[in-house]
């Protein structure tokens, strides 16, 4: 409590009654619509809503309280970027991340899309065909509300890259999300340079939007700088873009915003989110001060957002806006299963471990999954070891072999080449042609099987695979159960995205009314500040 408080000035009612009762005191710290006055009276601190304070004043009236403290309303909608607001058309800076094969489903964006917030679809690791249905129901559902939809870096499928790029233009999609970049590409600067166009007040204008989802400064600086001129030249020479627009690259840069992706589920370099999102804001700037880009790129944070505290710091430490991943696969509009959902709703922080990424198997990069219940980590791992030392299937010794086999493959290798040689035949026939003159290609390309399979397993509930799940988390879903833990959101058939969002930006709201009592020499009790999670019925009382 307090002690020896300088006043800052007077307040007095207009018919509220100051309170310490702890109850009545988390109703107002809760109500964000309204200011809050801390006051000093014969009966110790209380709070109090609205009313009206003098600051600094000589003379109080003769019916004031002494001001220890004073907040002002705060709504979700004011605690990140306005401008992130305005150009994507939002209530609140809040998105969902893309999850590959459809976990971020089109329920997520479309509910996300209804709520005032951003969601992004993940087309990663879905055919042509699936991802050309989504369109369809998106764009159809959704008319011009805003989404989003994944563009992932496929280094081993070019063609199928540049296929979903030219698609997203052919269907007027006009913002992406640009993930697991390891260096820009042509698909992805053909998709930001194909609608550039100069306004009558002669600025250029990128109607292609890109957030580019990155954890390393070296590809944060591609997507902050202008397209690549070599890149550039290949697009113009394909005829993929004008002369026009070749020209004008050179004025804006690749991305509209740029989420600093912290230690997450999936494609993740484990950064520590206090260290990555400065980081990257610095760079951000010291960029633009090169550039002198029209528009400034915003900064926002991916990777450990999980609970109000952690939304909160994300926007303390200056993020644009907050993206939210391995939580969103807890929810039940997620493309996962029931029983992930289950396996989720029980993880720990330390329950995460690194194992082998399907779609950058070969480059030895690493994606973080869920530990407990599967042993997919393990196994996934062993199959890297193998292919690292040795040349080919055969050079295994007989023993491992038979061990793969029948543990992890659980179905003979040549068995499951004819089947992998058959989708590759259908995707990426360049893929067979490479696998049948290299046969450590083509032991990849059958490992690389399992990895892809693993997650569809976890996506469909296939009960005889579930020590094989391959499900992507990262520590944020630890401790998203631990701060759920006794509330409705503790049962995984009550989580929805929405609701969860709500919450969070609700809570970081009352969090960040506490850090600006404290900055006011201020510490009132825990019980005084609403951080549980609350139902759809009582969030509705606490959003404009």
């Amino acid at each position: 409590m307090i002690s020896h408080h300088t006043p800052l000035g007077w307040w007095r009612s207009d018919g509220t009654a100051p309170t310490s009762v702890p109850a009545e005191a988390s109703a107002i710290l809760g109500d964000l619509s309204s200011s809050v006055a801390v006051l000093h009276g014969p009966t110790g601190t209380r709070v109090a809503r609205g009313g009206s304070a003098g600051l600094g004043a000589q003379s109080n009236p003769p019916d004031a309280l002494p001001l220890l403290a004073y907040l002002p309303p705060l709504q979700p909608s004011q605690i990140g970027s306005t401008a992130f607001l305005a150009d994507h058309g939002l209530k609140y800076p809040y998105m969902t991340g893309a999850m590959a094969n459809g976990i971020g489903s089109a329920e997520i964006v479309e509910a996300m899309s209804r709520a005032g917030m951003l969601g992004s679809f993940g087309a990663a690791g879905l055919s042509f065909q699936r991802v050309t249905l989504a369109l369809d129901r998106l764009q159809a559902n959704l008319g011009d509300r805003p989404f989003c939809v994944n563009l992932i870096h496929s280094p081993n499928e070019p063609a199928h890259e540049m296929a979903l790029a030219e698609l997203f233009l052919q269907r007027g999609i006009r913002l992406i999300e640009a993930s697991a970049y390891l260096d820009l590409t042509p698909a992805v600067v053909r998709y930001r340079l194909a609608g550039l166009r100069r306004r009558a007040d002669g600025a250029i204008e990128s109607p292609n939007r890109i957030i580019a989802k990155v954890s390393r400064v070296e590809v944060a600086t591609k997507f902050l700088s202008p397209a690549p001129d070599r890149i550039i030249q290949e697009l113009l020479a394909a005829r993929h873009i004008s002369a026009e627009q070749a020209e004008f690259a050179r004025f804006v840069p690749m991305c509209d915003d740029l989420t600093a992706e912290a230690d997450s589920g999936g494609h993740t370099d484990n950064r520590p989110a206090i260290t990555l999102l400065p980081t990257m804001t610095a760079l951000r700037d010291r960029l633009q001060h090169q550039f002198r880009f029209a528009k400034v790129v915003r900064v926002g944070l991916a990777g450990g957002i999980a609970t109000p505290a952690s939304v909160a710091g994300a926007f303390a430490l200056g993020a644009s806006y907050v993206v939210t991943g391995s939580i969103n696969q807890a929810c039940v509009e997620s493309g996962s299963s029931e029983a992930v959902r289950a396996m989720l709703a029980g993880a720990g922080q330390a329950d995460v471990a690194m194992a082998p990424a399907a779609d950058m198997f070969e480059m030895g990069v690493k994606v973080q999954v869920l530990k407990r219940g599967t042993m997919f980590a393990m196994r996934g791992q062993k199959l890297y070891d193998a292919y690292r030392a040795n040349a080919s299937w055969e050079a295994i010794p007989e023993a491992e072999r038979v061990s793969i086999e029948k543990t992890i493959l659980q179905r003979r290798f040549d068995e499951v080449w004819a089947e992998t040689r058959e989708f590759f035949s259908n995707r990426d026939p360049v893929q067979v042609t490479k696998a049948e003159a290299n046969a450590k290609h083509k032991m990849a390309l059958v490992f690389r099987w399992y990895l892809g399979l693993s997650s569809r397993w976890a996506n469909a509930g296939e009960s005889s695979r579930q020590l094989d799940y391959q499900v992507w988390c990262g520590p944020a879903m630890g401790a998203f159960n631990e701060w759920a833990k006794g509330s409705h959101l503790e049962a995984p058939a009550n989580r929805t995205v929405v609701t969860v969002a709500q919450n969070l930006l609700v809570g970081a709201c009352v969090h960040t009314r506490r850090i600006a009592l404290r900055q006011q020499g201020i510490e009132l009790p825990d019980e005084w500040f609403p951080l549980h999670p609350m139902t759809t019925e009582e969030l509705a009382g606490r959003l404009e």
